[in-house]
C-alpha cells in the first residue's frame, strides 16, 4: 500500500503539470513566445491609422506567418504611425517593392500585417521601408459613413 508521504508527491507534482501545462497554453495562445524570428531582420512601414494593432501581431504572408511586430510609435514628422516588423531570417526574398495592410482575422479578431509581394528583383533589407501601405478599417469610421450617406439621400416620391 502506497504511504501518505509518496501519495502528496505524487499530487503535488500532478498538480505542478498542470500548472506548467497551462502556463505554455497561455504563452501560445497570447503570441506572448519571443523566439518564434531567429536570425531576422527589421523592416519599417507607415500607416495612417493603425486601429487596433499591437506589438507582437502577425507578420503573415500569403497566410504564412513570417515575423512580428516589435514596435509602435508616431512620426512627428508625417502625422503617421510607424511600425516596425522583425521579419524572420528565413524569408529573405520578399521584394522590396511589396505593400503591407493591416488586416483583421475574422469580424471583430486581432489585428495583424499582412504583406504583398511585388515584382522587384531588389530584396527587403535590414532597415528598409515598405511604402505602399494600407490602413486598418475603422469599423466606427464605416458606420458613421453609412449614415451620413442616408442622412443625406432624398426623400422618396410619394
Amino acid at each position: 500500500m502506497i504511504n501518505r508521504k509518496s501519495l502528496e508527491l505524487w499530487v503535488g507534482l500532478f498538480v505542478a503539470a498542470g500548472i506548467f501545462a497551462l502556463g505554455m497554453l497561455a504563452f501560445k495562445v497570447g503570441n506572448l513566445s519571443t523566439a518564434d524570428v531567429t536570425d531576422g531582420y527589421q523592416i519599417r512601414a507607415n500607416f495612417d491609422n493603425v486601429g487596433g494593432l499591437k506589438v507582437k501581431a502577425a507578420v503573415t504572408m500569403a497566410g504564412v506567418r513570417v515575423g512580428r511586430v516589435t514596435g509602435i510609435a508616431f512620426d512627428n514628422k508625417k502625422y503617421q504611425a510607424a511600425v516596425t516588423m522583425d521579419i524572420d531570417g528565413k524569408f529573405k526574398i520578399i521584394p522590396n517593392d511589396s505593400s503591407a495592410s493591416i488586416l483583421t482575422s475574422g469580424l471583430l479578431g486581432d489585428q495583424y500585417i499582412g504583406l504583398e509581394p511585388g515584382g522587384a528583383e531588389e530584396y527587403l533589407r535590414e532597415g528598409d521601408a515598405i511604402r505602399t501601405t494600407q490602413s486598418a478599417l475603422v469599423l466606427e469610421k464605416l458606420v458613421g459613413q453609412v449614415i451620413f450617406n442616408k442622412a443625406n439621400e432624398p426623400e422618396p416620391a410619394k
